[in-house]
C-alpha cells in the first residue's frame, strides 16, 4: 500500500506543479469547444464532478482511467441532450475487455445545428439555400488496471470542424489516473482522480470557400481581379487539468451515498469547482445533485453559465444484460436549461 501511496502522491504533485490560477482574458480564445460538451445523465446531473468515481464506459468523457474498471466483459453508452439555441449533442461509445492487455473502447460526439440559411456579402439576406456544419470527434481508448486500486487510460481523439466547403482538423490526448483506498483500510470509500484533457496541437482552418477575387493592394486604377485564398489564425484546443475526491457512505446495506468534488483548471478562462452527490438504494434507483462555480479573478461572481443540476436513474436486469436509465437537468443562465437522456449497457 506504501508503494502505491507513493506512486499517486507524485502524479499528485506533478498535476498540482502545473495547476495556476485560469486566466480569464483568454476567455473565448481557444477552438473546438465541443471537447468541453459534457455527456451521460448520470455525469452531467453530478455537474461533472464525478473524476474519481466515475468507472466503466461512462469515463471515457470525464477520465479515461475509470473505463478499465468494467463490470462485465463489456459496456456500451449511448447519450442525447437538448443543448440551448436548438443544438443537439450525440455521444456514443462502446468498450470491450481483452484479458491480459487491457480495456478498449471507441466513441463518437457529434453536434447537430439544425438547417442555416446561407448569407453573403452580396446576398446579406439569404441566398435561399441552407446549410449544417459538421463538428465531431471521435476517440479510441485505452485503459488498464494497474493494481486493484490503481487504475490509467489514455484517450486519442481526431477532431472535425467543417462549415460548407471549409474545414478544420486536429488530434487531441486525454489521459486520467485513479486511486481508490482498500477496504481493509481506514480510508475505505475514499478515491482521488487525476485527468489531463484535450492536449494537442493547434488547429486552423482551410478551404475553397476563403477564396476571394480581390484586386491587390497598391494597384493601377485599372487592375484586374485576382484570387486570394483569406488565411485564418490557428487556434488551440480546450486543455484541462482536473483533480477529483470522492467518497461513498454506506448508510445501510441496501443505501449509499456518495459525494464527489472536482477543481479544474484551464487554459482558456477561470478555475471550477464542481460538486456533486448522489443517493442510491439497492443500486437500482438513483437521486443525483451538483453545483459548478467559476469564479471570476478578484470577484466572487461566478463566471460560468452553468449552475445547479439535478436527475434521476434506474438500473434493470434484462436478463444477462444490465441496463441503466439516466435523465439530467442542467439550469443555464439566459437560456433555457439543458436535458440530457442517456441509456447504459453492460454485457
Amino acid at each position: 500500500m506504501k508503494k502505491d501511496c507513493l506512486k499517486v502522491l507524485g502524479i499528485l504533485l506533478l498535476a498540482s506543479a502545473v495547476c495556476v490560477a485560469g486566466d480569464d482574458s483568454k476567455t473565448g480564445t481557444a477552438g473546438a469547444e465541443e471537447l468541453l460538451l459534457p455527456v451521460g445523465g448520470r455525469s452531467i446531473a453530478l455537474a461533472g464532478a464525478n473524476l474519481a468515481n466515475v468507472d466503466g464506459i461512462e469515463a471515457v468523457f470525464w477520465n479515461p482511467a475509470g473505463v478499465a474498471i468494467m463490470q462485465g466483459d463489456g459496456e456500451a453508452t449511448f447519450s442525447h441532450m437538448n443543448y440551448f439555441a436548438d443544438i443537439g449533442l450525440e455521444y456514443g461509445s462502446i468498450g470491450f475487455k481483452a484479458e491480459g492487455i487491457g480495456t478498449f473502447a471507441l466513441s463518437v460526439k457529434s453536434l447537430d445545428f439544425g438547417d442555416i440559411q446561407q448569407t453573403t456579402e452580396d446576398q446579406p439576406e439569404g441566398t435561399g439555400v441552407t446549410f449544417s456544419p459538421t463538428f465531431a470527434v471521435f476517440g479510441l481508448t485505452f485503459a488498464r488496471e494497474l493494481t486493484d486500486r490503481i487504475s490509467v487510460g489514455v484517450t486519442a481523439k481526431y477532431i472535425s470542424e467543417k462549415i460548407i466547403n471549409t474545414s478544420a482538423n486536429g488530434f487531441g490526448f486525454d489521459m486520467g489516473v485513479k486511486y481508490k483506498f482498500g477496504p481493509n483500510t481506514p480510508l475505505n470509500g475514499l478515491k482521488f482522480a487525476v485527468a489531463v484533457k484535450n492536449l494537442g496541437p493547434q488547429m486552423q482552418y482551410d478551404g475553397t470557400d476563403l477564396d476571394q477575387e480581390v484586386v491587390p493592394p497598391n494597384s493601377a486604377a485599372n487592375a484586374q481581379e485576382e484570387p486570394l485564398r483569406f488565411t485564418t489564425l490557428a487556434f488551440e484546443l480546450p486543455s484541462t487539468i482536473e483533480l477529483g475526491l470522492a467518497y461513498d457512505y454506506m448508510i445501510s446495506p441496501d443505501n449509499r451515498f456518495s459525494i464527489a468534488g472536482v477543481f479544474q483548471n484551464s487554459n482558456f478562462g477561470s478555475d471550477q469547482y464542481r460538486i456533486g452527490g448522489e443517493y442510491a438504494f439497492n443500486e437500482i434507483f438513483f437521486l443525483r445533485g451538483g453545483y459548478t462555480y467559476a469564479p471570476l479573478e478578484g470577484s466572487s461572481t461566478n463566471s460560468t453559465i452553468f449552475g445547479l443540476c439535478a436527475g434521476a436513474g434506474a438500473a434493470i436486469d434484462l436478463g444477462g444484460v444490465q441496463a441503466r436509465l439516466d435523465y439530467a437537468y442542467e439550469q443555464t443562465k439566459y437560456f433555457v436549461g439543458t436535458n440530457t437522456i442517456s441509456v447504459t449497457l453492460g454485457f
